[in-house]
């Protein structure tokens, strides 16, 4: 991610459900009556009349209401229509330019006639199937993602050739300005003046903003805040607040502990009661759920572009909790679950995405900026394999519970999954809708594997049926994060966006014993 280095980031709940223009519920919303107009609230002061008002149950979908609430009925077009709009329109951000070649054979599932041409890699996957069912949609939490700061940067030059730093969106206006001072022996010089606007977008890779703890209990980010939601109480609360000074209760001699100021997350996991959190600042912030305050919090460098782009709770070989980080300064730290003391530091030649453990804590798969991922040996980082077949930046992986298949996810909007007993390919590819594979998950039963797409689609696959069958969630809105939960039960999927950003909730389906929702 370090072609988002030297920006300014802010946390704000003003998504759009729409990507590619103007929002098109914006009528809708406003000629809302008085009391629907604090629908646009974070937080609801009467949580039953909220409830009435925004969340849909499983009953409501079943006669026919949106999901999301969102009231189709009231427009000008279809949902239909608009989701045709929407994959025609949706740019999925790429970083690595490809040959025409490439792009055919990434895309042969969306080009069938091609086949002839080219190599097919795309697993052909029998869609439609249920394998978790909708339960509650609620819109008391929201997640948020960070976007970027809008900036307006002057450049002058001498209109051939102007430097600019290398932003994934800008606007670059050129104006001539007249200047009295460069007026020379009567001759008005025009000088030209480039005014470049960054734009503000969703921050593009970390979508890990969402963790189940139990088919019941869920931690999201909200704003400057990780909130907690009970579905059986159908109640948040704020566990903790990252816009106040965040003081560590945890000091031992020579500790890297200190107090840090209004950070903002860009990645969480949460495991076996412990919370941790990272910053675009490079923070790294720990809290022990059943605890008051944050144990542990730090600025694990000093380099101020060093974002943590991702944080895992993991065991070593032994059985020992341990705390990875990856991090833009291309290094993952590993830190010891019980007194925060930094016990690693494994180095690569580009800023790393993502790392995830096998199972058995012997191997650590590591994802970057650059279209190989590796795998190495969790304790000394030693290379033992390099994984070729995407095609630019990964940010996602996770390992099948049985420890010998794991799963990567790329911009190249591909899910490649690999056999540790043969690595020198893919073993499957698993094709996208419109964008890049964000986050991937497996339950903990190792049946099913959900990846989800930066905005609109999340793909759950049947494991045991070779990942040939799949159910595809079809919503509107940024992915800010999914997990099943540890019973295998649930399936979260968090929604940014300002005016239908929600929490979904999905049951797991037993074909034997289906019980309706009552609520």
């Amino acid at each position: 991610m370090a072609q988002f280095q030297n920006q300014e980031y802010m946390v704000e709940d003003d998504y759009d459900i729409n990507n590619i223009d103007d929002n098109p519920f914006m009528d809708i919303e406003s000629h809302r009556n008085s009391v629907d107009e604090s629908l646009d609230s974070d937080f609801e002061d009467d949580i039953e009349l909220s409830k009435a008002k925004t969340d849909t149950s499983a009953l409501e979908a079943r006669n026919g209401k949106d999901i999301q609430g969102i009231p189709w009925e009231r427009f000008n077009f279809t949902r239909d229509k608009y989701r045709e709009t929407r994959l025609k329109e949706y740019k999925n951000y790429e970083n690595l330019s490809r040959s025409r070649e490439e792009l055919v054979k990434v895309n042969l599932c969306l080009f069938p006639f091609v086949s002839m041409i080219a190599t097919v890699e795309c697993k052909q996957v029998e869609k439609g199937h249920s394998f978790y069912d909708f339960q509650f949609n609620t819109r008391i939490v929201k997640s948020t993602i960070v976007h970027f700061q809008l900036e307006l940067l002057i450049v002058t030059g001498n209109g051939a050739n102007v430097d600019l730093p290398a932003l994934g969106a800008l606007i670059l206006i050129r104006v001539a300005v007249k200047s009295e001072q460069l007026v020379h022996k009567n001759t008005l010089f025009i000088w030209p003046i480039f005014i470049a606007f960054f734009l503000s977008f969703p921050f593009l890779g970390l979508r890990n903003l969402l963790w189940a703890t139990s088919k019941h209990d869920v931690y999201l980010i909200q704003n400057y805040s990780v909130m907690h939601w009970s579905s059986l109480l159908g109640r948040s609360k704020e566990v903790l607040n990252v816009a106040k000074p965040i003081v560590p209760t945890l000091k031992y001699p020579g500790s890297l502990a200190q107090t840090l100021h209004r950070v903002q997350i860009s990645t969480m996991a949460v495991k076996d009661n412990l919370l941790v959190a990272g910053g675009f600042k490079g923070e790294l912030i720990c809290k022990y759920l059943n605890q008051s305050g944050v144990a542990f919090s730090t600025k694990i460098t000093t380099d101020e572009n060093a974002i943590t782009n991702a944080v895992d709770i993991c065991y070593n070989p032994n059985g020992s909790v341990r705390i990875m980080t990856a991090n833009n300064d291309a290094q993952v730290r590993v830190f010891d679950a019980v007194n925060f003391k930094c016990i690693g530091h494994l180095c690569f030649p580009w800023s790393v995405n993502n790392t995830s453990v096998s199972p058995d804590g012997k191997l650590l798969a590591v994802l970057g900026d650059s279209a190989e991922c590796l795998i190495t040996d969790a304790q000394s980082g030693k290379v033992l394999q390099n994984l070729k077949g995407h095609l630019d930046y990964s940010f996602s992986s996770a390992w099948h519970p049985d420890g010998r298949i794991f799963a990567t996810g790329n911009q190249d909007t591909t899910c490649r999954l690999w056999d540790i007993r043969k690595l020198s390919e893919s073993v499957s590819v698993l094709k996208g809708r419109m964008g890049a594979i964000r986050a991937i998950r497996f339950s903990s039963d190792g049946r099913f594997m959900a990846m989800a797409e930066p905005a609109d689609f999340v793909h759950v696959f049947d494991a045991q049926c070779d990942y040939a069958k799949a159910q595809e969630i079809d919503l509107f809105g940024e992915i800010a994060g999914i997990s099943f939960s540890p019973d295998m039960e649930a399936l979260f999927v968090g929604v940014a966006d300002r005016m239908y950003g929600s929490l979904l909730e999905f049951k797991r389906r037993d074909y034997n014993h289906y019980l309706d929702s009552m609520f």
